[in-house]
């Protein structure tokens, strides 16, 4: 106690003190504390930083700097990753023809807050400038199989083969493939194209052995999922993608003490804490209150940032976390207004059925019917519900 009040009177009778004013910099560019890097990824940002500082016309940098920001901001939810990105590659969209990696970038940017159309809009640029680009047609896929455009996917996907790895470009053709009736056509194209591209790059693998795992998962296979997903967690650095997706396969069968090691350390992330928590309620951990109320406050958060982009995990928070049904489906039909994967259907249908509302499920059963997809898990639950509407 004597030592706070001798600190306390000496802050009080101090000249410097009772002097001090607040500093205030000469300009927005001055530097005034330099916070030490985390890591490796940290370093190499701050350094691409201080060499794009020096070289401004050096798009190399630029482009390395902004995919590391999009991979930081992925990894930890944090949106500031995604404004840094967005401010990075200004100078390059307000050219008189802005560069075509810088529209294919600020696409991901737009798809990760799903816009997809100002997405497809900067993708289409990219391809007028560049009409050869393996990665904008990928990327111009890709939006096309969440918004459930399966014949605009399968179409991008044609296109992207002259320019892209064999591997990657299979895997892009799989996707629709898989959503249109042909489940086991995609199975047999991955497991074919897996075994003989052995030496395609690590992400490449990771990501086709996590996308036949889903498959497996949707035939009804849970052990050939497992199978895949080992394969997949084998290569360092799995993917947040890859995480969740195996978290939910290991929640579905309930081997809740799995989820917690997968994921434990992994709560910066959104979708992983919130798998991490479904986990720890099953299991009436006592972390699993702290970790709810950082979900909610989150999600609240989000909200007030106008971001739309985990209204299918907020659903499932509040369906399977908050014991509020009639909001899990408010948010799950909001969500599916513009994704429409398999976990967005699943989310969708779970809710109504919650919510004793299967007339309202009535969207997704059509969807369902009408494209031709295959999941047990989807089939069951609309079996269900369409007897009940």
């Amino acid at each position: 106690m004597k030592c706070v009040l001798f600190i306390s009177c000496y802050l009080l009778v101090s000249p410097g003190f009772v002097d001090a004013s607040p500093y205030l910099p000469q300009s927005d560019a001055e530097l005034l504390e330099t916070l030490p890097a985390r890591d490796e990824t940290d370093r190499r940002m701050r350094d691409l930083q201080s060499q794009i500082r020096n070289r401004p016309n050096d798009w190399q940098a630029v482009q390395r700097l902004t995919t590391l920001l999009i991979e930081r901001g992925r990894a930890t939810s944090d949106p500031r990753y995604f404004g840094y990105a967005e401010a990075n590659l200004q100078p390059w969209l307000n050219a008189a023809t802005p560069h075509p990696q810088a529209l294919i970038l600020h696409a991901t940017l737009l798809q990760n807050r799903h816009a997809f159309a100002p997405a497809l809009q900067a993708l289409d640029q990219a391809l007028a400038l560049q009409p050869r680009s393996g990665l904008a047609w990928l990327s111009k896929a890709a939006i096309q199989q969440v918004q459930g455009n399966f014949t605009g996917a399968w179409q991008s996907c044609l296109a992207a083969r002259r320019g892209t790895p064999t591997l990657t470009a299979n895997a892009c053709l799989a996707a629709p493939l898989s959503m249109t009736g042909r489940l086991k056509e995609a199975q047999g194209l991955l497991q074919q194209t897996l075994a003989g591209e052995a030496e395609a790059p690590v992400a490449d693998r990771q990501w086709a052995w996590t996308m036949l795992a889903e498959i497996d998962e949707r035939l009804g296979d849970p052990a050939a999922a497992e199978v895949a997903y080992r394969q997949a967690l084998a290569f360092p650095q799995a993917s947040a993608y890859l995480l969740s997706t195996y978290a939910d396969f290991l929640l579905q069968q309930q081997r809740y003490p799995e989820v917690i090691d997968l994921l434990k350390g992994e709560t910066r992330a959104d979708g992983l804490l919130l798998r991490l928590a479904l986990a720890e309620r099953r299991l009436q951990r006592a972390e699993a209150s702290e970790h709810v109320q950082a979900l909610q406050a989150r999600f609240a958060a989000g909200r007030l940032r106008g971001e739309t982009s985990h209204q299918a995990e907020e659903a499932r928070f509040y369906l399977e976390l908050a014991g509020n049904p009639a909001e899990a489906l408010r948010l799950a039909e909001a969500n599916w207004a513009v994704q429409r994967e398999p976990r967005d259907a699943l989310i969708f249908l779970q809710a109504a059925k919650a919510a004793a509302a299967p007339a309202r499920a009535a969207p997704v059963l059509r969807f369902i019917a009408e494209s031709g997809v295959q999941d047990t898990r989807l089939q069951a639950l609309a079996n269900t519900l369409g007897a009940r509407s």
